[in-house]
Protein backbone atom coordinates (compact mmCIF):
# COMPACT_ATOMS: atom_id res chain seq x y z
CA UNK A 1 0.00 0.00 0.00
CA UNK A 2 1.31 3.63 -1.03
CA UNK A 3 1.16 6.50 1.41
CA UNK A 4 -1.34 9.04 0.49
CA UNK A 5 -1.01 12.46 -0.75
CA UNK A 6 -0.13 14.65 2.14
CA UNK A 7 -0.97 18.64 2.77
CA UNK A 8 -1.42 20.79 5.13
CA UNK A 9 -4.59 22.82 6.91
CA UNK A 10 -6.01 23.93 9.53
CA UNK A 11 -2.98 23.49 12.08
CA UNK A 12 -2.70 20.17 10.46
CA UNK A 13 0.45 17.86 10.15
CA UNK A 14 0.16 14.98 7.83
CA UNK A 15 1.33 11.07 8.42
CA UNK A 16 3.76 9.75 6.60
CA UNK A 17 4.76 6.89 7.97
CA UNK A 18 2.04 3.92 7.66
CA UNK A 19 2.87 1.86 10.32
CA UNK A 20 2.55 4.79 12.80
CA UNK A 21 -0.99 5.38 11.27
CA UNK A 22 -1.85 1.44 11.47
CA UNK A 23 -0.93 1.46 15.26
CA UNK A 24 -3.59 4.56 15.83
CA UNK A 25 -5.97 2.30 14.30
CA UNK A 26 -5.31 -0.41 16.23
CA UNK A 27 -5.33 1.23 19.41
CA UNK A 28 -9.14 1.19 19.18
CA UNK A 29 -9.97 -1.42 22.12
CA UNK A 30 -13.52 -1.22 23.11
CA UNK A 31 -14.75 -2.35 19.40
CA UNK A 32 -17.48 -4.57 21.06
CA UNK A 33 -19.52 -1.23 22.45
CA UNK A 34 -19.99 1.00 19.12
CA UNK A 35 -20.67 -0.36 15.01
CA UNK A 36 -19.72 3.49 14.16
CA UNK A 37 -16.45 5.72 14.03
CA UNK A 38 -16.03 8.94 13.07
CA UNK A 39 -12.64 10.10 11.77
CA UNK A 40 -11.69 13.64 13.00
CA UNK A 41 -10.06 15.67 9.49
CA UNK A 42 -9.16 12.85 7.77
CA UNK A 43 -6.55 14.71 4.90
CA UNK A 44 -5.48 12.38 2.35
CA UNK A 45 -6.79 9.54 4.04
CA UNK A 46 -4.06 8.13 6.18
CA UNK A 47 -5.78 6.62 8.61
CA UNK A 48 -8.92 6.14 6.81
CA UNK A 49 -7.43 3.34 4.41
CA UNK A 50 -6.86 1.13 7.83
CA UNK A 51 -10.20 2.26 9.36
CA UNK A 52 -11.75 0.41 6.15
CA UNK A 53 -10.54 -2.42 6.64
CA UNK A 54 -12.02 -3.36 10.01
CA UNK A 55 -15.33 -5.50 9.70
CA UNK A 56 -16.71 -4.21 13.42
CA UNK A 57 -17.50 -0.84 12.41
CA UNK A 58 -18.89 1.40 9.78
CA UNK A 59 -16.37 4.67 9.41
CA UNK A 60 -17.21 8.19 8.84
CA UNK A 61 -14.68 10.60 8.14
CA UNK A 62 -15.66 14.56 8.74
CA UNK A 63 -13.27 17.22 7.19
CA UNK A 64 -14.07 20.58 6.36
CA UNK A 65 -11.78 21.03 3.49
CA UNK A 66 -13.05 20.33 -0.02
CA UNK A 67 -10.18 19.23 -1.88
CA UNK A 68 -9.96 16.10 1.33
CA UNK A 69 -13.37 15.75 0.71
CA UNK A 70 -13.26 14.95 -3.49
CA UNK A 71 -10.22 13.26 -3.06
CA UNK A 72 -11.73 11.11 -0.28
CA UNK A 73 -14.85 10.09 -2.68
CA UNK A 74 -12.22 9.22 -5.60
CA UNK A 75 -9.79 7.06 -3.40
CA UNK A 76 -12.33 5.33 -1.10
CA UNK A 77 -15.65 4.35 -3.04
CA UNK A 78 -16.64 1.94 -0.55
CA UNK A 79 -17.16 4.89 1.69
CA UNK A 80 -19.75 6.65 -0.76
CA UNK A 81 -22.29 8.26 1.17
CA UNK A 82 -20.68 8.41 4.67
CA UNK A 83 -17.94 10.90 3.65
CA UNK A 84 -18.87 14.19 5.49
CA UNK A 85 -18.15 17.60 4.80
CA UNK A 86 -18.62 19.92 8.00
CA UNK A 87 -17.24 20.88 10.94
CA UNK A 88 -16.95 18.83 13.91
CA UNK A 89 -17.01 21.17 16.62
CA UNK A 90 -20.20 22.48 14.67
CA UNK A 91 -22.32 19.59 13.61
CA UNK A 92 -25.17 17.79 15.75
CA UNK A 93 -23.02 14.28 15.89
CA UNK A 94 -26.32 12.52 16.70
CA UNK A 95 -27.66 13.41 12.83
CA UNK A 96 -24.77 11.02 12.14
CA UNK A 97 -24.94 8.10 14.47
CA UNK A 98 -28.86 8.33 15.40
CA UNK A 99 -28.33 8.84 19.15
CA UNK A 100 -26.32 5.26 19.53
CA UNK A 101 -22.61 4.79 21.28
CA UNK A 102 -20.08 6.00 18.74
CA UNK A 103 -15.94 6.19 18.84
CA UNK A 104 -13.52 9.26 17.68
CA UNK A 105 -10.42 8.71 15.94
CA UNK A 106 -7.64 10.82 14.35
CA UNK A 107 -4.64 12.68 13.61
CA UNK A 108 -5.88 15.75 15.21
CA UNK A 109 -5.16 19.72 13.71
CA UNK A 110 -3.20 20.84 16.69
CA UNK A 111 -5.29 24.44 16.87
CA UNK A 112 -8.68 22.63 17.44
CA UNK A 113 -8.04 19.48 19.29
CA UNK A 114 -8.51 20.90 22.74
CA UNK A 115 -11.86 21.75 21.33
CA UNK A 116 -12.13 18.31 19.84
CA UNK A 117 -12.01 16.72 23.61
CA UNK A 118 -14.51 18.99 25.04
CA UNK A 119 -16.90 18.62 22.31
CA UNK A 120 -16.49 14.39 23.14
CA UNK A 121 -16.41 15.61 26.68
CA UNK A 122 -20.21 16.57 25.97
CA UNK A 123 -21.25 13.40 24.40
CA UNK A 124 -19.14 11.45 27.05
CA UNK A 125 -22.42 8.81 27.60
CA UNK A 126 -22.43 8.04 23.69
CA UNK A 127 -18.68 7.88 23.20
CA UNK A 128 -16.92 4.64 24.77
CA UNK A 129 -13.54 5.61 23.16
CA UNK A 130 -11.20 8.08 21.77
CA UNK A 131 -8.09 7.73 19.89
CA UNK A 132 -6.12 10.56 18.87
CA UNK A 133 -3.23 12.19 17.90
CA UNK A 134 -1.87 15.49 19.86
CA UNK A 135 0.62 18.22 20.30
CA UNK A 136 2.75 16.03 22.63
CA UNK A 137 2.10 18.70 25.82
CA UNK A 138 -1.53 18.57 24.94
CA UNK A 139 -1.39 14.55 25.56
CA UNK A 140 0.69 14.87 28.70
CA UNK A 141 -1.67 17.47 29.83
CA UNK A 142 -4.75 15.42 29.46
CA UNK A 143 -2.89 12.23 30.86
CA UNK A 144 -1.57 14.12 33.53
CA UNK A 145 -2.31 13.23 37.04
CA UNK A 146 -3.07 15.41 40.33
CA UNK A 147 0.83 16.74 41.45
CA UNK A 148 2.12 17.21 38.26
CA UNK A 149 2.81 20.89 37.05
CA UNK A 150 0.34 20.28 33.78
CA UNK A 151 -2.54 18.90 35.50
CA UNK A 152 -5.53 21.41 34.88
CA UNK A 153 -8.95 21.22 33.79
CA UNK A 154 -8.75 18.92 31.17
CA UNK A 155 -7.42 16.55 33.28
CA UNK A 156 -10.27 17.19 35.79
CA UNK A 157 -12.83 16.97 33.13
CA UNK A 158 -11.96 14.37 31.43
CA UNK A 159 -10.14 11.93 33.91
CA UNK A 160 -13.76 12.13 35.95
CA UNK A 161 -14.98 10.19 33.08
CA UNK A 162 -12.28 8.41 31.60
CA UNK A 163 -9.63 6.61 31.85
CA UNK A 164 -6.85 7.84 30.14
CA UNK A 165 -3.55 6.06 28.57
CA UNK A 166 -0.25 7.96 27.27
CA UNK A 167 0.29 5.29 24.44
CA UNK A 168 3.42 6.43 22.24
CA UNK A 169 5.36 9.35 21.49
CA UNK A 170 5.68 10.28 17.56
CA UNK A 171 8.47 12.28 16.17
CA UNK A 172 8.31 15.32 14.08
CA UNK A 173 10.04 13.76 10.91
CA UNK A 174 7.58 11.46 9.87
CA UNK A 175 4.96 14.20 8.97
CA UNK A 176 4.78 16.02 6.23
CA UNK A 177 5.32 19.06 6.47
CA UNK A 178 6.87 18.37 9.89
CA UNK A 179 5.89 19.98 13.05
CA UNK A 180 7.80 22.34 15.06
CA UNK A 181 6.94 19.69 18.31
CA UNK A 182 6.96 16.82 18.88
CA UNK A 183 3.46 14.47 18.95
CA UNK A 184 1.59 11.64 20.98
CA UNK A 185 -1.10 9.18 20.90
CA UNK A 186 -3.44 8.62 24.19
CA UNK A 187 -6.66 6.75 24.26
CA UNK A 188 -9.24 7.49 26.39
CA UNK A 189 -11.60 4.70 27.45
CA UNK A 190 -14.98 5.15 29.42
CA UNK A 191 -14.84 4.62 33.30
CA UNK A 192 -18.08 3.42 35.09
CA UNK A 193 -19.14 6.75 36.14
CA UNK A 194 -22.14 7.20 34.63
CA UNK A 195 -22.73 10.39 36.83
CA UNK A 196 -20.60 12.64 39.36
CA UNK A 197 -21.71 12.21 42.67
CA UNK A 198 -22.15 16.42 42.58
CA UNK A 199 -23.76 19.05 41.05
CA UNK A 200 -21.89 18.62 37.02
CA UNK A 201 -22.94 21.54 36.21
CA UNK A 202 -21.43 23.13 38.97
CA UNK A 203 -18.53 20.66 38.94
CA UNK A 204 -17.56 22.39 35.52
CA UNK A 205 -17.51 25.63 37.21
CA UNK A 206 -15.72 25.53 39.88
CA UNK A 207 -12.64 23.02 38.07
CA UNK A 208 -12.71 26.18 35.51
CA UNK A 209 -12.29 28.60 38.52
CA UNK A 210 -9.94 27.03 40.04
CA UNK A 211 -7.38 26.59 37.68
CA UNK A 212 -8.04 29.90 36.25
CA UNK A 213 -5.70 30.94 39.17
CA UNK A 214 -3.91 27.71 39.93
CA UNK A 215 -0.75 29.26 41.59
CA UNK A 216 -2.80 30.59 44.60
CA UNK A 217 -4.23 27.95 47.03
CA UNK A 218 -7.91 26.87 46.71
CA UNK A 219 -8.87 29.12 49.54
CA UNK A 220 -8.28 32.29 47.11
CA UNK A 221 -8.99 30.74 44.19
CA UNK A 222 -12.90 30.22 44.64
CA UNK A 223 -12.99 32.31 47.13
CA UNK A 224 -16.22 34.36 45.35
CA UNK A 225 -17.82 30.50 46.62
CA UNK A 226 -16.83 30.75 50.35
CA UNK A 227 -18.74 31.53 53.25
CA UNK A 228 -17.98 32.01 56.59
CA UNK A 229 -18.24 28.20 57.13
CA UNK A 230 -17.15 26.85 54.11
CA UNK A 231 -13.49 28.76 54.24
CA UNK A 232 -12.17 27.03 57.05
CA UNK A 233 -12.27 23.50 55.67
CA UNK A 234 -8.71 22.04 55.45
CA UNK A 235 -8.99 21.12 51.41
CA UNK A 236 -9.30 25.22 50.83
CA UNK A 237 -4.97 24.75 51.98
CA UNK A 238 -4.10 22.66 48.81
CA UNK A 239 -3.60 24.21 45.35
CA UNK A 240 -5.67 23.18 42.12
CA UNK A 241 -3.34 20.64 40.80
CA UNK A 242 -2.96 18.92 44.33
CA UNK A 243 -6.70 18.09 44.08
CA UNK A 244 -7.79 14.70 42.49
CA UNK A 245 -11.17 14.29 40.69
CA UNK A 246 -12.38 13.03 43.75
CA UNK A 247 -11.51 15.72 45.81
CA UNK A 248 -13.20 18.26 43.53
CA UNK A 249 -16.38 16.32 43.72
CA UNK A 250 -16.26 16.85 47.63
CA UNK A 251 -15.76 20.40 47.12
CA UNK A 252 -18.34 20.61 44.64
CA UNK A 253 -20.28 20.21 47.06
CA UNK A 254 -19.11 21.94 49.87
CA UNK A 255 -19.46 25.04 47.44
CA UNK A 256 -22.84 24.27 46.54
CA UNK A 257 -24.05 23.55 49.92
Amino acid sequence: MQPVRAKKHLGQHFLKDLSIAEDIVNSLIQTDKYDTVLEIGPGMGVLTQFLIQQKNYTTFPIDVDRESIAFLVEKFPVLKGNIIYGDFLKIDLNEIVNNKPFAVIGNFPYNISTQILFKVYEYRHQVPELVGMFQKEVAERVAAKPGNKTYGITSVLLQAYYDIEYLFTVDEHVFDPPPKVKSAVIRLTRNNTEKLDCDEVFFKVVVKTAFNQRRKTMRNSVKVFLNEETKKHPILDKRPEQLSVEEFVMLTNLLKG
